[in-house]
């Protein structure tokens, strides 16, 4: 059966972009978000207002819908398993999720899968404080960690003891520190008949732990390309999941693939999707969550340039003079995410360029063109 009101959990620009997909497809959006001037409440069908961990206000919205996804994985799980024994339909499902929510569980699942990834150990509030034997490490928090926030790269013992003065001692996920040659991305997507599709392979580009730029496709190996779509297709397959997931990943040297963080969602490094690509990301999650048919992905053009506008100082701005200057770029589409406030790192929107096949090798010179113009 073919699902036309599909609920999601969240409401910030990831729901918001589904919107206008959700609108192409027929489908009915209802969102459960806490403010009024969330992004996606410009663009639902229906609202419900209340905290995303809110399980009765979920409830609420399981009536208005055939079926719940997520826009984030900051989620309250055990109060939503009471809800799906009542036979409300979360894509992916909860135990999908289960195994990835938390980074240290996370990393043991994808281990228990055959999937490689960095060194790590877990730190409970009693062995927080002893320092590694070596250094550089990275700190995580193992839940609720997100765009930098919760990560700390340590490069020495001083740094180990200072970090502790900010922190509460928690639970902690810390792990060798990989000198890698690129940090890759892949969005994939699978239905719940079983049908997978995966996104070009992109490589990332972040400052301190932030995404700034993405392009597409990755300058890769065919090798390494085989492995990245082998991944994606054995965790989707492991885990059973509907829906869309992004991938991140780190490339060594010698070419060997670790996976750095699973998002059970749609996903930053996907963002290109929605002008690079036949079909966006945003599309896909619709669609593997609705019974409708999968698409294989194809770029439109030789190949795309994705930068995330940063947040560079605390405002109320909406910077619609620098917004007009990126729009003149020529093949240039900016998204707005409709925030009113600004504050550093603050994804506050992207814009995506189109590249000719002669453009490819120049990718990181428009994006710094664009950079120049939105951080000036």
């Amino acid at each position: 059966m073919k699902r036309k009101r599909v609920g999601v959990i969240g409401g910030g620009q990831l729901a918001w972009m589904m919107g206008e997909a959700a609108h192409s497809l027929g489908i009915e959006l209802i969102v459960q978000t806490p403010n009024q001037d969330d992004p996606a409440v410009s663009r639902a069908a229906d609202v419900i207002f209340a905290p995303l961990n809110d399980a009765a206000a979920t409830a609420k919205l399981a009536t208005l819908c055939d079926v719940i996804t997520f826009e984030n994985e900051f989620i309250d799980l055990e109060a939503l398993r009471a809800l799906a024994g009542q036979r409300v339909d979360f894509r992916p499902s909860l135990d999908a999720l289960s195994p990835l929510l938390d980074k240290y569980e996370q990393r043991l699942y994808l281990q228990q899968i055959g999937l490689s990834v960095p060194q790590f150990t877990s730190l409970s509030p009693e062995t927080a404080r002893q320092s590694p034997s070596n250094f550089p490490v990275v700190l995580k928090s193992r839940r609720h960690g997100y765009d930098g926030q919760g990560t700390f790269i340590l490069k020495n013992r001083q740094d180990w003891e200072n970090i502790w003065k900010s922190l509460q001692p928690g639970d902690m996920l810390v792990e060798e520190f990989v000198p890698f040659e690129k940090e890759l991305a892949v969005i994939a997507a699978r239905n719940d008949v079983g049908e997978v599709v995966v996104y070009p392979v992109v490589e990332t580009y972040q400052e301190n732990q932030v995404c700034r730029r993405v392009i597409a496709p990755a300058d890769i190996t065919v090798k390494v390309k085989q492995k990245v779509e082998a991944i994606a297709n054995t965790l989707l397959t492991q885990l059973q999941f509907v829906g869309v997931v992004g991938i991140e990943l780190f490339l060594t040297g010698d070419e060997k693939v670790l996976v750095n963080e699973i998002a059970p969602r749609t996903h930053n490094s996907g963002h290109y999707t929605l002008d690079g690509c036949n079909i966006s990301q945003f599309e896909m999650q619709l669609r593997a969550v609705s019974d409708l048919p999968l698409i294989s992905p194809t770029f439109k053009s030789a190949g795309t340039v994705m930068i995330n506008l940063l947040g560079y100082e605390y405002a109320c701005d909406d910077y619609y003079s620098k917004r007009i200057q990126l729009s003149s770029i020529e093949r240039a589409y900016v998204h707005w995410y409709g925030k009113t406030k600004s504050r550093p790192g603050r994804k506050l929107g992207h814009v995506t360029v189109l590249l000719g096949e002669d453009e490819l090798q120049q990718a990181g010179q428009i994006a710094d063109k664009i950079e120049s113009i939105w951080y000036c």
